[in-house]
């Protein structure tokens, strides 16, 4: 039998004491204070980790308030607002807050609706269930490598529309006033996006595939055979060898690469309260790998996200 890589192994060259937590993705980060001040040596050794561990943990930030969230944002890159949510706090955190419609239990990239859609994410937890209320992670470039060869060559040639409206409250374990509420918000203004299949990480050179609840259709064929598709190279980045399950504590944070994950947020708190704060760090547009990039194409212009000065 052949040997097969643990493609999250720690990598001996970055100073940070990294645990790795799944066999392909995600890693606890130990004795780094996430903190508006943190030295450009540390940051930098925090980004090429994220960039090889796709999400990185780190316990016990309980320092970090609101301001210094958005702060430390700044730090890692450029903070945008989300262009439909409506439970924004302060200038540039989103907040998701079970109790008023803000479940996410639907694997998903983040804003894959528009086409700069963020880089990286930085989520921090609030008030956590006792019980309950993990999130999930799938690394979408080791979904991709494993790819069999006939189906990785389809998936270069693809393309997909992707929108933000879908049916939000389908997915929801309880419907409620809350969550139609949530989602009228959500798709008051349309957005879709064309994007490839298949986007070629700017830093890493690897290639991912773009896919998960805002996906639409793909370009060129119909609803039905885009379904089929969809459920054939989604179901491959879900594997669950490719995941890795996060169980919260107040004062986590969790930073991800949004350009080569999907995550999805478990409903299994029931009436218990759980909130988390997010900043999410402006990303650039997709690039395929014959090198075209993704366009907007409701509106006709991407949105005006306000971003950080």
């Amino acid at each position: 039998m052949s040997a097969q890589r643990m493609s999250n192994a720690a990598d001996a060259t970055n100073a940070l004491d990294i645990a790795p937590v799944a066999g392909r993705i995600g890693g606890v980060v130990q004795g780094v204070k996430l903190a508006p001040d943190l030295d450009d040596e540390t940051l930098g050794r925090v980004w090429r980790a994220l960039c090889r561990h796709k999400v990185l943990f780190f316990r016990d930030q309980h320092h970090l308030d609101d301001a210094g969230h958005q702060a430390f944002g700044r730090r890692l890159g450029t903070p945008t607002t989300h262009p439909t949510a409506p439970a924004q706090v302060g200038d540039f955190l989103l907040e998701l807050d079970s109790k008023h419609g803000g479940k996410s239990n639907v694997w998903h990239t983040d804003l894959t609706f528009v086409t700069s859609y963020p880089a990286a994410s930085i989520l921090r937890a609030v008030v956590i269930p006792a019980v309950g209320g993990d999130t999930v992670w799938a690394n979408a470039a080791e979904a991709y490598a494993r790819l069999p060869a006939p189906l990785r060559a389809l998936a270069d040639e693809l393309w997909s529309i992707h929108s933000n409206d879908y049916d939000y409250a389908a997915n929801q374990t309880e419907r409620d006033a809350g969550t139609d509420a949530y989602q009228a918000e959500f798709i008051k203004t349309v957005y879709e996006a064309e994007h490839p299949l298949v986007r070629v990480h700017p830093e890493t050179g690897e290639r991912s595939l773009v896919l998960g609840a805002f996906f639409k259709k793909f370009v060129g064929l119909g609803e039905s055979e885009s379904r089929r598709m969809y459920e054939i190279f989604q179901t491959h980045i879900t594997r669950l060898e490719n995941t890795v399950r996060w169980s919260w504590r107040a004062g986590d944070v969790a930073i991800w690469d949004n350009r080569a994950t999907q995550h999805y947020a478990i409903d299994d708190y029931g009436d218990q309260r759980r909130i988390v704060r997010r900043v999410t760090i402006h990303g650039e547009p997709p690039v395929a790998i014959d090198g075209r990039r993704s366009r907007q194409v409701k509106p006709d212009q991407a949105p005006e996200m306000k971003v950080a000065c």
